[in-house]
């Protein structure tokens, strides 16, 4: 056991004793466009950071500023600027960062024969910005400070602070409060800029809030955000910023720290633009592919915490009054998209601002008038295609299955950590009376089945035009029975069933779900060995639109896979080559996940490297184009999923095909009981990746899971059981059963036989 625990230190000490910095972005000039500014944020509060030397830009946002309410749609909005002129030479040996880890942004140069050094980081304990400028002579820090607003909102000097006062044309009230705090020197306030003398160093505090509350029972409107806003600052500037960095680095370690990768080196002296620039090229490196892992993870935590908003399409990044798709929820893939890694990578936490949306919504629409989207029968609810936060839509498109998607995501916090209180209090209810809202809708098909009625597979249709049928953009006309609506329905049935049993509850009602669940249209094989979109065989061979909606089964549902449907999972494939691998950022994204789940490693690689290429900007943020956050957690998602798989295998969920059926009841004879889970071991792994590790990836059930592999081959597993769920673990042709306590974890070894 000693010798096997110091081979799998040692593999994981050397290639992280060989990279240089490998999670960190670093440049050798600072931003020229917003595109180019790296990210911090809090959850709430963000920061652009342009890094210039003598002139700094920070554009801020907070994550309530939104235009509209619960009829209309709006936009998120930008909140203003910070922006900082010293009087300074021309700087030498520059450098900006993001360290990842740390989640701190450091700007460092040389000017005037002095070193400076700038540090910014948004913390979630303390709630503001913090920027600390220093240099190592004293008294080297005179310039001026200057908060800008992009709503015309008053903005006045107050001692040392600048304050801006304002409100959007819908009525939110809005406030921004930037202190500036020196040691040595002098700061004077002159109109509505701050200016400094012969600082020493400077510490710019940063709050900015709206008197939105997140509560639709509160119609959305709170208190005036000026006292807590003061408050926040007050408290901040009582302590030392090694204090506040502490804290914030602390808290966010507790999150990110959970989940490492290891792919290879970082080159130590290449920047992240140049890096990007030669992959681009189609030059190999795994270490950027692994920083752009963590990077999902960085945004993900910097842009969803507990007690906020969601993620919105930007993640809380926006300089633009009108951003594109109003940089708001949409649900017919890209706000789901946003949340593929929380529970994958370890970041729980990170989800619960989704499911407060999702109770939100639950309360908006069971109250609408709205009769496109009203309920006939009063239970359940669904809605359009976009959404903000207060459930104002577009009206774009009626979108029926959304929340069937999206309470997904509550199955899969129990399915992931087996919390029964949360199962209990919030996603059974909710699962549940969005099943009912189907088995209101649900009609009679052919072949005595059930379908959809009035489906629709996002964004677009079968149409005829001049006599001819084609596939037309943007289509929103009604289909019944479309393999998406169909698909999703039949996931959110398995889920209902699966909450009903580890409740012990409505067990009459779960037979009716299960029955309704068997009776389901499924998927359909078409004339050219596709999956079909449409009940009808009309699938042209020479589509390559963004969607793949009618692969839902195979990711993020559960009803396609290679091991349980080996015919649907074929023909899954042939429709994917058909699409191609060209497409949208958070497109190609889902197509990593799609190739992961059909095992085939290489081919998601491939499509990773035309991500690099065309969708992948100098700060590594994911384009449409333009920008939006959704492709950078798609890409972290699917190289979780290259990595490692894990279902539920129990057999009444209807999707397990002979081969496997015998494999769960294998378990049964040896005493396990069901549910029993399958934990699949690098089940995409690429020729590209040759060597590497990972600890920390979680797996349904309850586990959390650590690889190590050379040569293309697993050399080390540890599985860590939380709650002493049952599982059977494969790799390649290998599977053993494992039946931990809580608590406890096995190690094993290539051969899937406990480690010696």
């Amino acid at each position: 056991m000693k010798k096997f625990i110091a081979i799998l230190m040692g593999l994981v000490i050397s290639m992280a004793a060989q990279a240089a910095e490998p999670l960190t972005l670093w440049y050798r000039q600072p931003a020229q466009k917003w595109v180019e500014a790296l990210p911090v944020g809090n959850g709430s509060l963000g920061g652009m950071i342009f890094g210039g030397a003598a002139s700094e830009r920070m554009q801020f946002n907070e994550q309530t500023l939104w235009l509209g309410n619960e009829t209309e749609m709006g936009s998120y909005q930008p909140f203003g600027d910070v922006f900082i002129e010293w009087r300074q030479g021309a700087p030498e040996a520059y450098r900006r960062a993001l360290d990842l880890r740390e989640a701190m942004h450091r700007v460092s140069y040389r000017a005037d024969g002095v070193q400076f050094t700038r540090e910014t980081f948004s913390s979630y304990p303390d709630q503001v910005l913090v920027m600390r400028c220093t240099a190592d002579q004293p008294g080297r820090h005179s310039g001026v400070i200057r908060l800008t607003d992009m709503h015309k909102a008053k903005i006045y000097a107050e001692g040392n602070k600048l304050i801006a006062t304002g409100a959007l044309t819908n009525g939110l009230a809005y406030e921004a409060q930037l202190w500036v705090l020196n040691e040595g020197g002098t700061v004077a306030a002159a109109g509505s800029t701050l200016t400094v003398s012969k600082a020493d160093s400077v510490t710019l505090l940063l709050a900015a809030g709206t008197a939105f509350a997140n509560d639709p029972l509160k119609h959305w409107r709170g208190e005036p955000s000026h006292a807590r806003l003061t408050q926040r600052l007050t408290a901040a500037a009582g302590k030392t910023f090694a204090q506040l960095r502490d804290t914030h680095v602390g808290d966010h370690q507790k999150l990110f720290s959970r989940v490492q990768l290891e792919l290879g080196a970082a080159p130590a002296t290449v920047p992240t633009d140049k890096r990007l620039a030669a992959r681009k090229e189609g030059q190999g490196d795994p270490a950027l592919e692994a920083l752009l892992f963590q990077y999902g993870r960085y945004l993900l935590i910097a842009s969803s915490r507990p007690g906020g908003l969601p993620a919105n399409l930007q993640g809380i990044w926006n300089a633009d009054l009108k951003p594109a798709w109003y940089s708001g929820y949409t649900c017919n893939i890209n706000l789901e998209m946003n949340y593929w890694p929380a529970e994958l990578t370890g970041l729980s936490e990170c989800h619960e601002p989704l499911f407060q949306w999702i109770q939100n919504m639950a309360v908006v629409y069971k109250r609408t008038q709205d009769e496109r989207v009203k309920t006939s029968k009063g239970r359940g609810w669904s809605n359009y295609s976009t959404t903000n936060p207060m459930g104002g839509t577009s009206r774009w498109g009626v979108h029926r299955p959304n929340s069937a998607w999206l309470v997904q995501h509550l199955w899969l916090r129990y399915a992931f950590t087996q919390d029964k209180d949360f199962l209990r209090r919030v996603a059974y209810p909710a699962l549940k009376e969005i099943v009912e809202f189907w088995e209101d809708r649900l009609v009679a098909g052919p072949g005595g089945t059930l379908i959809t009625p009035d489906g629709w597979s996002p964004e677009h249709g079968p149409v005829m035009v001049n006599g001819k049928l084609v596939i037309k953009e943007g289509d929103r006309t009604p289909h019944p029975g479309t393999s998406y609506d169909q698909q999703i329905v039949w996931d959110l049935f398995s889920n209902y069933l699966e909450a009903s049993e580890a409740l012990g509850v409505d067990a009459d009602y779960r037979a009716r779900v299960a029955a309704m669940r068997s009776k389901l249209l499924g998927p359909k094989i078409g004339r050219w060995g596709q999956l079909q979109e449409w009940m009808e065989d009309v699938d042209d061979p020479n589509d390559h639109h963004r969607h793949t909606s009618h692969l839902f089964a195979l990711h993020p549902g559960r009803q396609i896979s290679p091991l349980t449907t080996p015919e649907w999972a074929a023909a899954a494939r042939v429709t994917l080559n058909a699409r191609g691998d060209k497409a949208t950022g958070w497109s190609k994204a889902w197509k990593i996940n799609f190739w992961a789940r059909l095992h085939d490693g290489d081919r998601a690689h491939k499509v990773i490297g035309e991500l690099f290429k065309v969708s992948i900007l100098d700060n590594l943020f994911d384009t449409h184009p333009p920008f939006q956050m959704d492709g950078n957690w798609g890409y972290t998602s699917g190289v979780a999923e290259m990595l490692l798989q894990s279902q539920n295998l129990k057999p009444e969920t209807g999707n397990l095909k002979p081969e496997m059926e015998k494999q769960a009841s294998a378990t049964q004879v040896s005493g396990f009981k069901a549910p029993v889970y399958l934990l699949h071991l690098l089940p995409a792994l690429p020729a590209a990746w040759p060597v590497g590790s990972v600890s920390g990836l979680r797996a349904r059930g309850g586990f959390t899971v650590d690889l190590a592999w050379r040569d293309g081959k697993l050399t080390a597993a540890t599985i860590h059981s939380t709650h002493g769920t049952r599982c059977l673990v494969r790799y390649g042709q290998h599977t053993t059963q494992l039946d931990l306590p809580p608590g406890s974890a096995r190690q094993l070894d290539a051969g899937l036989q406990p480690a010696r």
